[in-house]
């Protein structure tokens, strides 16, 4: 008798053991049907609207949840999921974390004058070049033009005094460059292979091209109309421009970030702190735009735009959340509102509110 109910009890078990495993296989045949919808409607919405290709990257909850690249190479074949991007001023971000890296190890002051390692000639008799440091220009407050070639002349020049309101420059991020390779004697690729791209295994991520890099996954960059640019072929680091990386690799990075890995506690809460405001509700930290969503809540942020190149991120430290876009073409914001609001409904509404205020 006990042989017979135990037999039976096996029999049920098996049968609802069956039956759940063949419901959890439904549910993600359900998921898989519903994702591969989502994937074609989406690349026919990007062939409507000319966007060649697009990099996109989610991370929930401190993990990467997709990273998926859309679109056609020049082939007309489909986009490897290895692309290579050309992220245009997503670089400004891992520049600032070498730096923070190398203040949180005590090498580094965030305060010090620059001067003591580097004095630009063309600002050389100003002495206002004493009051440039590496919080200043994390925070985008050097009174630099964002490009010296901007100006008539071509020269560096102040426009304020540093320190005393913001104003976006790369010539900023470019003179803490070469404050740093003096000081270390390597240049700013060895740094950030040292710091970062070693220790998260980004093994596709650069400051320069060189023979390594695998030319025939490289995305290149197009204009509104369809038009080639020519690739930009860097092999000297640029602090704020042309880092070479992929999806997976920058989520990697962004997910690094948002843990503070290798940041001290006090150089962690300055990054995320806003040191000049730039518009209500929105302020600038150390190398990321930091947006006020309203209930305790922000977003961590930087966009590129560079010929053929528009990428943006935002990252939500409070739930580990986040969303990586990058696109080849001159118009490919296009795609940032549709993707942030479909991933992060109010959060990505919010942040749109802001930008269109």
């Amino acid at each position: 008798m006990k042989k017979s109910i135990l037999s039976i009890s096996l029999c049920l078990i098996t049968s609802v053991l069956s039956a759940q495993t063949e419901e959890k296989q439904n549910h993600q045949q359900v998921n898989q049907v519903s994702e591969a919808d989502h994937d074609k409607a989406f690349e026919q919405w990007m062939k409507e609207n000319k966007i060649p290709m697009l990099g996109l990257g989610i991370i929930k909850n401190g993990k990467p949840e997709k990273q998926k690249v859309y679109g056609e190479f020049r082939s007309m074949s489909p986009a490897p999921q290895n692309t290579l991007f050309n992220v245009a001023s997503l670089t400004k971000p891992v520049t600032a974390i070498v730096a923070l890296k190398l203040v949180s190890a005590g090498k580094w002051n965030l305060d010090e004058p620059l001067s003591n390692y580097w004095t630009d000639p063309d600002i050389a008799q100003d002495p206002r070049n004493k009051k440039l440091t590496t919080r200043i220009i994390l925070s985008h407050q050097t009174g630099f033009p964002n490009w010296r070639w901007m100006n008539p002349d071509k020269r560096l020049n102040f426009q304020f005094d540093p320190g005393t309101k913001y104003q976006y420059s790369g010539e900023g991020f470019e003179y803490l460059r070469k404050a740093l390779e003096k000081k270390f004697n390597k240049n700013l690729n060895q740094l950030a292979e040292e710091l970062i791209f070693h220790p998260l295994k980004m093994e596709d991520t650069s400051y320069i091209w060189d023979e390594q890099k695998d030319a025939s996954r490289f995305s290149e960059g197009y204009d509104k109309d369809g038009k080639m640019y020519p690739t930009v072929k860097t092999t000297t680091p640029n602090a704020a421009d042309d880092l070479i990386t992929t999806i997976s690799d920058y989520s990697r990075f962004l997910i690094s970030v948002m843990n503070g890995d290798g940041l001290s506690k006090k150089v962690f809460n300055d990054m995320k702190t806003g040191q000049v405001v730039t518009k209500k509700g929105k302020s600038f930290g150390l190398g990321f735009e930091i947006y006020d969503l309203g209930d305790g809540s922000s977003a961590w942020s930087h966009g590129g735009a560079d010929e053929g190149v528009r990428t943006i991120f935002f990252i939500f430290p409070k739930s580990k959340d986040g969303i990586v876009i990058f696109t080849n073409v001159d118009d490919g914001y296009k795609v940032y509102e549709k993707l942030l609001t479909e991933y992060f409904g109010d959060y990505g509404r919010k942040v749109v509110e802001i930008e269109t205020k």
